[in-house]
């Protein structure tokens, strides 16, 4: 509702973006009139969304098509480069946070903390541009586009993938890294932890079996809110990288008044996050067999 209200008030005519700037007035009116964008704007809204829990997310107002062959796609697209981020950036961050914990307050701890909060704080674009310099125009190991030649296989999209993964990698590293260090640094002095020690059991068995099972709680918190960015959240990425995922269909919707396609675009960004948060939940009680009890009292 947001978003659809506020794309009201931004300057701009849907009929004179689709027509061109040279259209005569009577022509940009008649086709206004054809879209129904003269409507009432609270009967354009329920219009679209009455729709929509039946599966119908309309017609593009700048292709004239359905909109969800548009938003599946990009969608698909979306998750293709997420999944190789998240590859990337979930396995690594947990290792920095772990090695961090275990060697906190010590030179690896600085590095690690430092590095990763150093590369948060960059955003995506400067890494983008830096990354596609030097990986892409300096020594060609990566292309600088992320679109593949039509029916390339697996892994020739991997590859094209990987360049426009790295800035997501930088910028989700330090999170990722600082809330495992946090968890690791909380179980290492919990009471458990040194029952278990006390019972001799080897320190990789108790690091393996009884730490990072509790330490990992807090950080599925962050990986599940991270989820949704990676999919939705990608528009400046893509935008750099020419990548047609659904980040940047958001943004072309939004300067056209594309309204169909932005508002579709927009709540399937939203149930992906809501989606992201069940599963989280979900991964609490499987860690964490405290929670999955208490819920049975």
């Amino acid at each position: 509702m947001m978003v659809f209200f506020g794309g009201q008030v931004l300057p701009g005519n849907v009929g004179r973006s689709i027509l061109g700037p040279f259209a005569d007035e009577a022509a940009v009116q008649l086709l206004n009139h054809q879209l129904g964008v003269d409507r009432p704007y609270l009967v354009q809204y329920w219009d679209w969304i009455s729709h929509f829990v039946t599966g119908d997310m309309g017609t593009s107002y700048a292709f004239r098509a359905p909109v969800a062959p548009f938003v599946i796609d990009a969608l698909i697209n979306s998750m293709k480069l997420a999944a190789v981020a998240f590859v990337m950036v979930v396995p690594i961050g947990i290792l920095g946070g772990v090695i961090a914990a275990l060697n906190v307050n010590r030179p690896l701890d600085r590095i690690i903390s430092l590095g990763g909060l150093s590369a948060t704080v960059l955003p995506e674009f400067v890494t983008g541009i830096v990354l596609i310099l030097i990986l892409g125009i300096w020594l060609q190991w990566l292309p600088i586009s992320a679109t593949w030649p039509e029916g390339a296989g697996f892994l020739t999209q991997i590859h094209h993938l990987i360049l426009p993964a790295l800035p997501l990698f930088l910028v989700l590293f330090g999170y990722i890294a600082r809330m495992a260090r946090a968890g690791m640094i909380e179980a290492l002095d919990s009471d458990y932890t040194r029952t278990a020690v006390l019972k001799g059991l080897p320190w990789r068995t108790v690091i393996w079996r009884h730490v990072l099972r509790n330490a990992l709680t807090p950080t599925i918190t962050v990986i599940a809110t991270q989820t949704g960015y990676l999919i939705g959240g990608l528009v400046v990425v893509e935008m750099l990288f020419r990548y047609q995922g659904i980040g940047s269909l958001i943004l072309t919707a939004a300067r056209g008044k594309d309204f169909p396609v932005l508002e579709a675009g927009i709540l399937t960004i939203g149930i992906i996050y809501a989606v992201a948060t069940l599963a989280a939940d979900i991964a609490y009680s499987l860690l964490n067999p405290r929670i999955r009890l208490g819920g049975e009292k």
